[in-house]
């Protein structure tokens, strides 16, 4: 079997590199392609096109960088009709892979196409639905509610675990820890986000708020395939850049973490947290958020656990003043601590223990 997969960010490379190891296991004959990153390259993958030159997001970064986006379409496209591929599997990056998925229905009608990690359309762009279904042979969910709510709508989606959840679960088996002396004690840890946008918006508010606590250590996590020198611009003498994001989540005393996945991350390895977000002309979509949004959290720690559990300082509501606050009653205040801490058991078990990647690979090794 020959396997087209498609991932545009960090993310995505890994839950894809997982996915093609189970596929190799299960197949040792089975060819993998497409376009990613290092870690599916080092599963077995021939890559086209690195992800670091796809990771676009919203309108202003996409136009900026159009020619790049024109380019990565034309070698995708390319290399699909020159391998013929047996399944196309797309990973999350909705704005580009459902364009693929449309190429490929077009082009290559015997290929059939799976989305694995589906674009989260149960918060946002619910019209997507109609698209997914309509384009892909199979869904393959990685939150437990995901079933439900195609079903809805008349379509099928299978839960297949969560990725998240297997990485932490094997790293917590094998942790590869970080050197015991790296870390100065106690910290506090930041996790600005996996876009260079992304840090430059919300990392010096992150590290203004954190230095209001100068018992405490600041670690700030880097991200994949954005270099170390990125980060000299921010960080003063005494504070620590780290590629060790979990050791250095595990052994802090809270975190102030850019929402994403990083939030539920943080949560399944345990640690107290504050989710933050900084998007364009923050007030005015502050208000516009119930129009935009369908559901009432923006987090994933919340959306699992559908409530509060962790504050989210999104929009309007991220400022200094008001991550300070928060920060000040996660260091302090237990009782909070605790219950907080309870919260994240508790959406461990409702993600369970299923095995998405060996799932996930089940499935399309028999499509």
């Amino acid at each position: 079997m020959k396997y087209f997969l498609i991932a545009g960010e960090a993310s995505g490379d890994l839950h894809a590199a997982n996915l093609i190891a189970e596929l190799h296991r299960q197949d040792p004959s089975a060819e993998c392609m497409g376009l990613g990153g290092d870690k599916m390259f080092a599963a077995g993958c021939r890559i086209y096109q690195d992800y670091r030159k796809m990771a676009f997001m919203g309108v202003i970064a996409v136009l900026r960088n159009l020619g790049q986006v024109r380019e990565n379409f034309r070698i995708a496209r390319e290399a699909l009709l020159r391998d013929k591929p047996d399944v196309l599997i797309l990973i999350d990056y909705p704005s580009f892979n459902l364009k693929m998925a449309a190429f490929a229905r077009q082009h290559l009608p015997e290929t059939k196409i799976v989305y694995y990690i589906p674009p989260k359309v149960w918060a946002w762009k619910k019209f997507r639905i109609h698209r997914i279904a309509r384009l892909c042979d199979r869904v393959l969910g990685i939150f437990p509610f995901e079933p439900d709510f195609y079903a809805r709508y008349g379509y099928s989606c299978e839960y297949v675990g969560n990725p998240t959840m297997d990485a932490i679960r094997d790293w917590k088996q094998a942790p590869g820890d970080a050197p015991a002396d790296e870390f100065r004690y106690p910290f506090l840890v930041l996790l600005p986000g996996s876009r260079p946008h992304e840090i430059r918006r919300c990392l010096p508010m992150m590290l203004e708020a954190a230095r209001s606590f100068p018992d405490y250590h600041i670690v700030v996590t880097a991200a994949p395939g954005i270099a170390d020198t990125f980060y000299d611009d921010y960080l003063r003498e005494g504070e620590q850049l780290t590629r060790n994001t979990y050791a250095a989540v595990s052994k802090a005393r809270a975190a102030i973490v850019n929402s994403g996945t990083a939030t539920l991350e943080t949560a399944l390895i345990g640690c107290p947290q504050q989710a933050v977000y900084s998007i364009f002309l923050s007030k005015v979509l502050g208000f516009l958020r119930p129009l935009i949004f369908s559901i009432p959290h923006f987090t994933l720690v919340n959306i699992i656990a559908q409530k509060e559990v962790i504050q989210e300082m999104v929009s309007y509501k991220f400022s200094v003043k008001c991550v300070r606050a928060e920060l000040r009653r996660l260091l302090e205040d237990d009782s909070y601590r605790r219950q907080m801490l309870a919260d994240y058991h508790h959406i461990a078990q409702i993600l369970g223990d299923t095995p998405a990647a060996v799932n996930a690979a089940k499935i399309i090794s028999t499509l």
